[in-house]
């Protein structure tokens, strides 16, 4: 992918998920500013070495330059996802970005994580995002690739496992970001402030 940064990192960006509080609508294709979620997801890991898009819903495709991988059993949840992507990623980064695709404004989100992990001393294996409340954002995160590598190789079966269970032993610092940076696509109410016009993908 096209630009550079100084923190030399992947991207595994996670479109799964059944969406049931929106009906089973497809999240990422909801369009915000002219792009599809995804898209925006996209744009945001524009830096990164390797870009994964991880559970696309058929009929969709991933941009060129992005690479396309699916979560072993489908709807197996992010950890599975997050599998998956590594999975993806011939040649890793020192770092991996950990995205959701569902997420409003992630460009600006992850130019703050990766403005943080400049000062990320040794003994740090994740940068997560923290929103006003004080809750982590474990998939608006940047984590070291060999300690995330081995914190899933360290799971009996990623399918359905909790993201809280495979970050347990990672170092963690908490990188405060507004509201409107962690902002998500959860329910419908959610989607008819954020998207264009019919807010769905052709």
């Amino acid at each position: 992918m096209a630009g550079t940064v100084s923190v030399a990192h992947d991207a595994v960006l996670l479109a799964g998920g059944r969406a049931s509080r929106m009906g089973g609508v497809d999240k990422t294709a909801l369009v915000s500013g002219g792009l599809a979620l995804s898209d925006h997801a996209v744009a945001a890991a524009g830096r990164a070495a390797t870009v994964v898009l991880v559970g696309l819903r058929d009929g969709r495709s991933a941009p060129d330059g992005v690479v396309h991988a699916r979560e072993d059993p489908p709807f197996g949840g992010p950890v599975a996802a997050i599998a998956a992507g590594l999975v993806a990623v011939a040649d890793p980064a020192p770092w991996t970005l950990v995205l959701a695709c569902d997420l409003v404004r992630p460009e600006a989100a992850v130019a703050q994580l990766l403005g943080a992990a400049d000062d990320a001393g040794d003994d740090t294996d994740g940068l997560v995002a923290v929103d006003e409340g004080g809750h982590r954002q474990p998939l608006l995160a940047l984590y070291r690739s060999d300690a995330l590598r081995a914190a899933v190789r360290a799971l009996d079966d990623p399918d359905g496992a909790a993201v809280r269970r495979l970050t347990a032993d990672l170092r963690i610092v908490e990188v405060p970001l507004a509201a409107g940076l962690c902002a998500d696509v959860d329910e419908p109410a959610d989607a008819a402030r954020v998207t264009d016009g019919s807010g769905l993908l052709d």
